[in-house]
């Protein structure tokens, strides 16, 4: 066999044996060489840190699923949104800020929110993520957290996305985007400087539904579309102040919302409401 041959024989045995692999290498966020870090930002080698939502390391290749037919503008038609949007007062600064267009342009870049699992999962899902903003905007009012420069939200054990001493990382966006170690890595997939500019998040409406969408597909989507039901989602948005006990005024408010949504997308709520 030629030198080339030979040469093309390896390289040709490296792409298949790299095809083969249910694995995609990565640069490590400060876990030991071959070792995942998780959506949650910890260490493990199991599917629980390597499966859905890893961040880097061995992660596994996910099967991309298959869409469904739903058309996500058909379902939050103009109707739908402005029916949240208009329990806000005039005076809401969110009210002139967030919109359908907005909202419609940021998902461009999220295809699967909405679009998977069966018609109903993808009801379930747009009621799920509509019931979150509303609670955690007031009707889409709030484009900032109330009192939010008074609290402290830097996580200084987190070497990754050190915290910026002069900015502050409380909540903006609809989904109320917090922390440091949240902005960090939501800048970076998005395109802005999320640890030294997180006051974006609250002027430009789209970049602003966008980092909603990326917590959500990052965080809850999988959780609404493997039929874990509603309370899961509680749980990974603000379990740790709400469930369990913590707050359940606010978990029976999301709850509230999520049925009404679905009520009026013609889907069940399904199972395990509350967390």
């Amino acid at each position: 066999m030629s030198s080339l041959k030979a040469n093309l024989a390896v390289v040709l045995a490296m792409i298949i044996a790299c095809a083969s692999s249910s694995l995609v290498q990565s640069q490590n966020c400060g876990c030991d060489a071959g070792v995942c870090c998780s959506q949650w930002g910890y260490c493990g080698t199991t599917a629980d840190y390597c499966g859905d939502g890893c961040r880097e390391g061995p992660c596994y290749i996910p099967i991309p699923p298959t869409p469904n037919n739903v058309s996500v503008p058909d379902v939050v038609t103009d109707a739908f949104f402005s029916g949240i949007i208009d329990q806000a007062d005039d005076s809401c600064a969110g009210k002139y800020f967030y919109s359908r267009y907005t909202f419609l342009e940021a998902l461009n870049n999220y295809p699967q929110f909405g679009t998977i699992g069966s018609i109903d999962d993808s009801k379930r899902e747009i009621a799920a993520f509509f019931a979150h903003i509303t609670h955690e905007t007031g009707h889409l009012c709030y484009i900032e957290e109330i009192n939010g420069p008074a609290g402290d939200y830097c996580d200084k054990n987190n070497r990754e996305w050190p915290c910026n001493p002069k900015k502050q990382y409380y909540g903006r966006g609809p989904i109320q985007l917090s922390w440091n170690f949240n902005y960090g890595p939501a800048g970076q997939s998005i395109g802005f400087d999320g640890l030294n500019a997180p006051e974006i998040v609250a002027s430009d409406p789209i970049i602003a539904f966008r980092t909603a969408l990326w917590y959500w597909m990052i965080n809850v989507h999988s959780l609404i579309i493997s039929g874990q039901g509603f309370g899961s989602t509680i749980r990974a948005i603000n379990g740790i102040l709400e469930c369990d006990g913590g707050h359940p005024a606010a978990v029976n408010a999301r709850i509230r919302y999520y049925t009404q949504y679905c009520n009026q997308l013609g889907v069940s709520p399904g199972d395990n409401l509350s967390c």
